[in-house]
């Protein structure tokens, strides 16, 4: 997805005013490619994220739900060999990264947190996630990612 893009639903336009970003005539469209992409961040991690968040828009998606969408197909065309790879080889470091984005949706003001961890060389678990608990301030989100990703190690 494009840099500092905020996807937001219809209700929250029309509470601000916003009215150039119509809803899609034919969301059935919309809805069959959203499937299709969720069935193939089963091995391509990298999409992870994107796609859960246009999912959420799949009751009344808007053209710029569509556009990201369609970004999303135009990256995957150009990295069609980009995906897991599990290497073979010796395994003695466990490398674990985590990062959070406090208010990350317009909408709600939630706080979204996503963590991998490698074994080796080899992705071995991956998370993004919207959470549903409140945080206070910036550093209190990077410390909930932290704790989630610590539980998922343990």
């Amino acid at each position: 997805m494009e840099m500092n893009i905020k996807l937001t639903t219809v209700e929250y336009d029309s509470s601000t005013g916003k009215t150039d970003n119509p809803i899609l005539d034919d969301i059935h469209c919309y809805q069959q490619l959203i499937g299709k992409l969720i069935y193939l961040t089963i091995t391509r991690p990298d999409i992870c994220f994107v796609v859960q968040e246009l999912g959420q828009f799949m009751q009344r998606p808007k053209r710029s739900h569509w556009n990201a969408t369609l970004r999303v197909l135009r990256y995957l065309k150009k990295s069609p060999g980009q995906g897991i790879l599990l290497k073979r080889g010796p395994i003695n470091t466990l490398t674990t990264f985590c990062d959070s984005d406090w208010a990350a949706f317009p909408n709600t003001r939630g706080l979204v947190t996503g963590y991998v961890i490698q074994l080796g060389e080899s992705l071995i678990s991956w998370k993004p996630k919207e959470q549903h608990t409140v945080s206070r301030s910036s550093e209190e989100a990077k410390y909930i990612s932290m704790a989630g990703t610590v539980a998922k190690i343990i």
